[in-house]
């Protein structure tokens, strides 16, 4: 079956995830605290030069993960490139991902912030830390105002901002659902969309993107087309 070209909608917001190839292929995998600044760094560059608004990010010893909002079709996946072909180098190693970065694209006000969410608590499903807010490769500290890593480079997004009229308002706001998580039917369907490379909204958000998206933003429906038969009268 031939892979689905990239799906891309302007102004539309993305969830991103890169997975990192398997540790035996690539022996030896080490993030190291040398190595994850580096990549933090690399990031902040990309997403100035590709022009990619990033909301939310993680790095974990399994993926890379992004919340973010490109300009063009092409910033998303030249981030992530760039990204791969520095810790290539860094690591002197092949190729870093197991294969290609899969996403979709957000419904405002209803998918964005359970996509933060899942984002930042993907440490903690992997069972790297036994809180969100302690694992320091995230973007979980510039939302919960917790210690840790705030670049200068994160754009909040506007679904965060609705959190709250203050910044300790909406940290907290966050933070209490950041510690309860989603539902695991929310987290299952974000999974899913992020697997299968499908927009993530209801029918009203993905009639207003269709006519402006890279391609078609939902399954074609399975079995053959019909076709018509004409009937002759003698």
């Amino acid at each position: 079956m031939a892979r689905l070209p990239r799906l891309y909608a302007p102004g539309a917001t993305q969830l991103a995830l890169a997975e990192f190839a398997d540790h035996s292929t690539i022996a030896p995998y080490d993030l190291t605290s040398k190595t994850l600044p580096l990549i933090v760094n690399w990031m902040g560059e990309a997403a100035g030069l590709y022009q990619v608004a990033i909301h939310g990010w993680s790095l974990t010893p399994k993926a890379i993960l992004l919340l973010a909002t490109p300009k063009d079709p092409q910033g998303i996946s030249k981030l992530i490139q760039s990204l791969g072909r520095h810790l290539a180098s860094a690591l002197k190693i092949g190729s870093v991902f197991s294969g290609r970065y899969r996403s979709t694209i957000l419904e405002p006000e209803v998918w964005v912030l359970p996509a933060l969410i899942w984002l930042e608590r993907q440490a903690l499903r992997e069972q790297s830390c036994t809180d969100p807010e302690l694992w320091p490769w995230s973007s979980v500290a510039a939302h919960t105002g917790a210690p840790g890593l705030t670049p200068v480079w994160l754009s909040q997004h506007l679904d965060y901002w609705a959190c709250g009229n203050t910044p300790f308002d909406r940290q907290a706001v966050y933070r209490k659902r950041l510690h309860e998580g989603n539902e695991p039917a929310a987290d299952r369907i974000i999974e899913k969309a992020l697997r299968g490379q499908w927009p993530l909204g209801g029918d009203a958000f993905l009639d207003d993107i269709a006519p402006h998206s890279s391609r078609r933003v939902r399954p074609a429906k399975r079995g053959r087309p019909k076709t018509s038969t004409t009937i002759a009268h003698g």
